[in-house]
């Protein structure tokens, strides 16, 4: 035996008036803006607006990071003056902590170099930067 679907009456009006309305819908509400209009109402209060720049999210990002390095390094070579005292004298050990302290400093050149070359590369090629390669000095 077949059984017939019915479409419930308020459910086909409900739909109805659902498309009408996406279909009237005045252009002022939501389809004449742009994308960074769209963009800036969804940003926090507190969120940067730029990607570059002093207070952008690339520079937040690297100097986030750059304090975690920073910081592990720190940890790093007390962690290696530890070890150093508590060698007792074994040279393999003084050889253990004597590396753990300079592979920390090495780290820490390293990663601020590599934050210079990350800055020094954005100021010179992105526009509207004081860099002398694509920046525009008024």
């Amino acid at each position: 035996m077949k059984r017939r679907q019915f479409i419930n009456l308020s459910t086909l009006s409900g739909f109805t008036a659902a498309i009408f309305s996406i279909i009237t819908a005045p252009a002022s509400l939501a389809f004449n803006r742009t994308m960074s209009e769209g963009a800036d109402s969804a940003r926090g209060v507190d969120q940067a607006a730029t990607l570059f720049g002093a207070t952008g999210i690339f520079t937040t990002i690297s100097n986030v990071m750059l304090f975690i390095v920073g910081a592990i390094s720190v940890i790093m070579v007390i962690v290696g003056g530890l070890r150093y005292v508590i060698s007792g004298g074994n040279s393999s050990n003084i050889t253990a902590a004597k590396n753990t302290i300079l592979y920390a400093i090495v780290g820490l050149i390293i990663s601020i170099m590599a934050y210079a070359i990350i800055n020094f590369v954005l100021e010179s090629f992105l526009p509207g930067s004081s860099g002398a390669g694509g920046g525009t000095n008024v």
